[in-house]
């Protein structure tokens, strides 16, 4: 073994992520939103947190691995960030700063936004139950739980019994960026009004929608409360119809009105591919979910005009033997309530069959993909929150934001031709695309990036290359 090489590149896929940020215009837009520093060789800060979010897809989890990071592809960049000059640029992110940030990030998504609506296939639609939501964007609220082992500033103990923060963040179901994370002490209530009201706020300026636009909100049981839904159905306005569905915590009053309903009113429930939702019962029987109308029978005096409730029952299982309710033991089904106001005459505009119970039923459950996001979030800068500071930490959370989002970009913009790549998890789509390594080599005023001939996603990374090169550069 010899250390002599020369111009290798241990992670080669940080090229796609620099192209589309340079493309999409993101290291100005940043420069010109965060304060600049004075004296010689001050590094611009922009370009810096640019360098900090690719590290963070990378993998990186702390400012100490993402300098180290930035090592791997030095024949690329050669002019690392120093985890100094990474620090000054988190401190100086305040809240006018990340609300400046918040405002360019929203001028980026517009122009993404209008490059998705140009490639093939167009803007990506979610599908439901074999129906595809043309024209809706879905967002996806959900809170998380990020442990830490030492006191930090709002750490404390959570409601599942962890200590550390509860983060709020959104989620565009259609591109699956995260367009708002708000972060939260870990005692946080899960139902904070609040809390709520600020990461829609974040979350709609962000949200680059047309004129006359159509938005579904998904939001667990956490929006069980009347000044949640009070909220969510004051959203509609004259220019952008809101529609919403949300879980329900059932009371004894849900129990009774449950216990009126006649053997007759219940239907199957559809699985997302529009089959029989059923499961294996403990004696290998299967056993169908079921879902009925509870809004007639429910008195809803006091709660948004026009809500519905959606009840599903199936067989419980061994599992939830210890949670079943008396009601729940001596009917011997399980239950679950949901809450929205799509009208059952009309639906969703444009989709047949959307008003139908089984349609807001898997719906709902669609929204359990949020889960998902979540989980990448936290492999993509949100799984460790590296200082002791809330400030720092909470410009830590923007700065995975802006990963989060350069990841998705590049997934959305360059790889929506090769699904396993473009729904891999964070870890799958390092180990096969970003890092991959390569040679640097030049000749001619022109460098030239040697992949491995053998490499099975080599293909993708050079196809994916030259639509990146192809994108429109933001002027």
């Amino acid at each position: 073994m010899r250390a002599d090489g020369k111009n290798l590149t241990g992670h080669a896929g940080v090229v796609l992520l620099r192209k589309v940020a340079d493309r999409v215009g993101l290291a100005t837009v940043l420069s010109a939103a965060l304060p600049k520093g004075t004296g010689p060789g001050w590094r611009d800060r922009g370009m810096a947190l640019v360098q900090l979010a690719c590290a963070i897809v990378l993998g990186a989890t702390n400012i100490l691995e993402a300098e180290q990071l930035q090592h791997h592809w030095k024949s690329l960049f050669p002019r690392p960030v120093s985890d100094s000059t990474l620090r000054r640029t988190l401190e100086a992110i305040d809240g006018p700063v990340a609300a400046r940030i918040e405002r360019v990030r929203a001028v980026v998504r517009r122009m993404v936004w209008t490059l998705l609506a140009l490639r093939p296939g167009g803007f990506p639609w979610i599908a439901v139950c074999g129906r595809e939501l043309t024209g809706w964007y879905v967002l996806d609220l959900d809170a998380t739980i990020v442990t830490c082992s030492s006191k930090k500033e709002g750490a404390a103990g959570t409601f599942k019994g962890s200590f550390g923060h509860m983060p709020l963040g959104a989620w565009v179901a259609n591109t699956r960026e995260c367009v708002a994370m708000l972060l939260r002490p870990g005692n946080a209530p899960p139902n904070d009004v609040d809390d709520h009201k600020s990461v829609l706020a974040s979350a709609f300026r962000q949200l680059p929608l047309p004129l006359w636009s159509k938005l579904l909100i998904r939001i667990d049981g956490a929006a069980f409360s009347h000044d949640v839904l009070g909220h969510l159905q004051s959203l509609t306005t004259s220019r952008r119809r809101v529609r919403w569905v949300t879980g329900w915590a059932i009371n004894d009053a849900d129990e009774k009105a449950i216990a009126r309903l006649p053997e007759k009113v219940w239907t199957a429930a559809l699985r997302q591919d529009g089959q029989l939702h059923e499961i294996k019962g403990p004696d290998g029987e299967w056993l169908s979910y079921q879902v009925a109308e509870l809004t007639g029978v429910r008195d809803l005096t006091g709660w948004p005009e026009g809500m519905r409730l959606i009840v599903r029952r199936v067989k419980p299982s061994r599992r939830d033997a210890k949670k079943l309710t008396a009601f729940e033991k001596r009917t011997g089904w399980r239950y679950q309530i949901v809450a929205t106001n799509i009208p059952s005459h009309q639906g969703l505009s444009g989709v047949p069959g959307s008003g139908q119970v089984w349609f807001v039923d898997a719906l709902y459950r669609d929204h359990a993909e949020v889960e998902d996001r979540v989980k990448a979030i936290k492999r993509v800068g949100l799984g460790l929150l590296p200082s002791k500071s809330w400030q720092f930490n909470a410009a830590w959370v923007l700065a995975a934001t802006l990963a989060a989002d350069l990841d998705a970009w590049t997934r959305l913009l360059l790889l929506h031709d090769e699904p396993e790549l473009a729904a891999a998890e964070p870890e799958t789509i390092r180990r096969k695309l970003y890092h991959l390594p390569a040679r640097l080599t030049s000749h001619a005023r022109r460098r030239t990036l040697h992949l491995d001939r053998t490499w099975p996603w080599a293909a993708a990374f050079t196809a994916a290359w030259k639509r990146a090169t192809e994108l429109p550069a933001r002027t």
